[in-house]
């Protein structure tokens, strides 16, 4: 999945001429917390936070502060056709709420943590109706394909699997599956000496 297709585009943007004020206010009135600074021909020049204005009020009212000098003048910034893996590896790392998508060096989009996270309940169809099983596969050669057939022979239909990053025998499984009647399914790949952590419709 590419970030283009997830990304916010042409967002709310701000110049680096404006005030502290006015930039809180904007992000105020459209429920934001992100703002790239653009200038002329939409050209980034850099990107503030809602957490960076809040720092700086105080300062601005008692002192010599602008919004230029909040300012984060190289941000963290994506391409819109990376995937959004790297977004997602980025934001996690930097500790960052949401980053300027930029193709050379045009401001075209942003992206923010809870696109991504929106991207992750897409995935997982957690917000759809469904049953999970969780489940130690082991590594033993054929495993996973057979706990596939279990499943799909006792009426389970896979929508997607997630897995722990333990070692191969120890990893576990979450299978999401289309609503179905889960002890059934259960009970056959125990038969098989499947470990089942857990089973819910």
């Amino acid at each position: 999945m590419k970030i283009n297709s997830l990304m916010i585009p042409d967002p709310i943007t701000i110049t680096e001429n404006a005030s502290i004020s006015e930039a809180i206010e904007l992000m105020k009135v459209n429920s934001i917390r992100h703002l790239p600074v653009v200038s002329k021909g939409n050209k980034l020049k850099g990107f503030i936070t809602l957490a960076d204005l809040k720092q700086g009020l105080i300062p601005s009212m008692l002192g010599d502060v602008s919004l230029a000098d909040l300012i984060v003048r190289d941000p963290i910034k994506v391409d819109p056709d990376d995937d959004i893996e790297i977004a997602a590896q980025l934001i996690y790392k930097h500790k960052i709420g949401g980053m300027p998508v930029v193709k050379k060096d045009k401001l075209v989009g942003i992206i923010t943590e809870t696109d991504i996270l929106r991207a992750f309940i897409d995935m997982m169809g957690l917000l759809t109706a469904s049953s999970r099983i969780d489940l130690v596969v082991g590594d033993e050669p054929g495993s996973f394909r057979n706990v596939l057939q279990i499943i799909n022979d006792n009426g389970g239909d896979v929508i997607n699997v997630g897995m722990t990053a333990q070692e191969p025998s120890k990893r576990v499984y979450y299978f999401r599956l289309a609503a179905c009647n889960t002890d059934v399914i259960k009970k056959a790949l125990e038969k098989e000496d499947f470990e089942v952590l857990d089973a819910m419709d």
